[in-house]
């Protein structure tokens, strides 16, 4: 069974520094259809004015995916991490015990705009730990990319849970095909265009 998602009915907040999209319900936008998918808990689509970003805040217990779509995002945290994620970087923070972090846009000029994923850990209580990879357009043009998975095969980073999750860049008439595996889900998540998804 497909069930669709249109973009325009998604939870949005204009905070004129943030300009966010939410696909499940988060922070002040509640809705009891779309309170995540499977262990997927979060995918906020976020836009962040130059010079703004979210203070030091806490989490624990929950895989955090960073997807960078256009311009920078400066992160610290907790762990003595402290790094700028670019366009096609993707950042994982397994919060485990007990994190604190902030991202920051260091752009006088430019906004960035990111996909921020929030994910369910198969095992509570780790010790907290950071990765960050690049993964550049031609890896992804045409084709899906592997960028996160249990085991870390392929290049792509290790995370905290029993999902793989790809990305792709398709020009138009191209298609990419992935068959599940028996008893397994998926979602797909469009952040630029249309696609048809099965016919």
């Amino acid at each position: 069974m497909i069930t669709r998602r249109p973009s325009n009915e998604r939870g949005h907040a204009d905070q004129g520094w943030l300009n966010t999209y939410h696909s499940f319900s988060f922070a002040n936008y509640y809705d009891p259809r779309y309170m995540g998918f499977r262990d997927l808990r979060v995918i906020n689509e976020d836009r962040v004015q130059p010079g703004r970003g979210f203070g030091t805040h806490p989490h624990r217990d929950m895989e955090i995916i960073t997807y960078v779509l256009s311009g920078a995002l400066e992160h610290k945290d907790s762990m003595g991490n402290g790094s700028v994620i670019h366009a096609g970087d993707v950042q994982r923070i397994s919060a485990g015990t007990g994190i604190t972090h902030s991202e920051y846009n260091p752009s006088s000029s430019e906004p960035v705009h990111f996909l921020q994923i929030w994910i369910l850990p198969k095992e509570k209580g780790i010790a907290p730990s950071y990765e960050q990879l690049h993964f550049a357009a031609e890896e992804k043009r045409s084709r899906l990319r592997l960028v996160a998975s249990p085991d870390g095969r392929d290049g792509s980073i290790g995370i905290n849970q029993y999902l793989d999750l790809f990305v792709t860049q398709l020009n138009p008439d191209e298609k990419v095909t992935h068959q599940l595996k028996s008893e397994r889900h998926a979602w797909l998540q469009v952040t630029h265009g249309s696609v048809m998804l099965n016919g």
